[in-house]
């Protein structure tokens, strides 16, 4: 089997991937691993509003489990941060329906499926790859011109092609999530964020309500935390009897969230999307928007380098370099943003929920530093981890 463009993984960055390329006009094929597109999920499943206008896409009604019109934040003892306005409403999605539809989407415009197709290797040769796929009819293997890595966290692709895609331990937080039917008192218009060291060390819990359940997990830094997620994730749920006394758990998932970007995305005929460049947001951890605009910037960049039968890492650098002026600035600012909160102490939290405003922890997401120290200026403890973290 020979094509222009072979996608390894089907997930929201695979699949808006094929649907560019195939909307090209390019012979495009997708192998995904398992079995069934969008399962399991290794996501709260949240995204704003704001987000799908910026990316111009409408959603299909079906992928929609909730309607969200901001987010509680609460601070280790259960201090609480409103925010709301037009850019902080969305979606809770169900990513079971969302990646079907996705893949639906790209199919409709051309592109090739094959599920429980496992790429297992690639080499180059003669300026196109090789790649070997395993499935139920045996080991086969596909010529590709160029080779997209849309696999997630644990890529396979950019290692097979040379690419430096590693980070330290501490640029990776281990998520576990329960969705939960049977929550009580908890406000079905908001996500709500927990913060606190005791909670969830370096990280933060959440709480995004669905159509008839709920998302409850956390993100912690392993190496530096005295249990596993998962018992810390117990120990959320078990204080918090007011909300979970009644609930059970209907699906448990597990998995490392990438904090921090590495800067190799492309090789010869290679190029990486999504989580497999470990592209989320280094604050919040969400990654769904940035996959999907990941794609979007590396399909046009991709079409123009097979349109000119030139798919040399220079030619398709150009895509690492489109990424970098759109978020490169903002991701060195957040980055910092994130060195300081993870340096806070329970009582630093109780005090930012005294001095910040939702408006002002919206700011803080959006990479706008600059009017934390006014904020702070009475705080000596944060004052001085502010001036140490947050300012150059």
């Amino acid at each position: 089997m020979k094509v222009d463009c072979l996608i390894v993984g089907a997930g929201p960055a695979g699949s808006v991937m094929a649907r560019e390329m195939a909307s090209y006009g390019h012979n495009v094929l997708v192998v995904e691993k398992k079995q069934e597109i969008g399962c399991p999920k290794r996501c709260a499943e949240g995204i704003t509003k704001h987000g799908l206008d910026k990316l111009e896409m409408k959603l299909h009604p079906l992928c929609i489990f909730g309607k969200i019109r901001g987010a509680m934040l609460y601070s280790p003892s259960s201090k609480k941060v409103v925010m709301e306005g037009e850019q902080m409403e969305g979606y809770v999605l169900e990513r079971k329906i969302f990646e079907k539809w996705l893949a639906s989407e790209a199919i409709r415009k051309g592109a090739s499926y094959m599920v429980k197709t496992q790429a297992i290797g690639m080499k180059r040769e003669n300026k196109e790859w090789k790649v070997k796929v395993r499935n139920v009819e045996g080991i086969h293997e596909i010529k590709a011109k160029i080779v997209v890595g849309a696999d997630g966290v644990e890529s396979k692709v950019g290692r097979w092609a040379g690419l430096n895609t590693i980070n330290k331990i501490t640029d990776y937080h281990s998520g576990i999530q329960f969705e939960m039917a049977g929550l009580n008192k908890i406000d079905e218009n908001y996500i709500h964020i927990f913060f606190g060291k005791e909670v969830a060390p370096y990280g933060y819990a959440w709480i995004f309500p669905k159509a008839f359940s709920f998302n409850v997990g956390l993100g912690i830094i392993a190496k530096n935390a005295k249990m596993r997620a998962y018992d810390y994730l117990k120990k959320f749920i078990e204080e918090h009897k007011e909300i979970f006394e009644n609930a059970q758990p209907i699906e448990i998932n597990a998995g490392g969230v990438p904090v921090s970007h590495f800067t190799e995305m492309v090789s010869d005929g290679v190029m990486l999307v999504g989580d497999a460049a470990q592209l989320v947001n280094p604050i919040h951890g969400g990654g769904i928007y940035r996959a999907i605009h990941s794609s979007m910037i590396a399909s046009k960049v991709a079409n123009e380098a097979l349109n000119k039968n030139d798919l040399s890492k220079e030619k398709l650098k150009e895509y690492e370099k489109k990424w970098n002026e759109e978020y490169e600035e903002k991701n060195k600012k957040l980055m910092k943003l994130r060195n300081f909160l993870e340096r806070l102490e329970d009582n630093d939290f109780e005090l930012l929920a005294e001095i910040l405003e939702g408006e002002d922890i919206y700011a803080l997401t959006q990479a706008k530093l600059a009017f934390f120290i006014k904020k702070v200026i009475k705080k000596p403890s944060l004052l001085r981890l502010a001036k140490k973290y947050l300012i150059d």
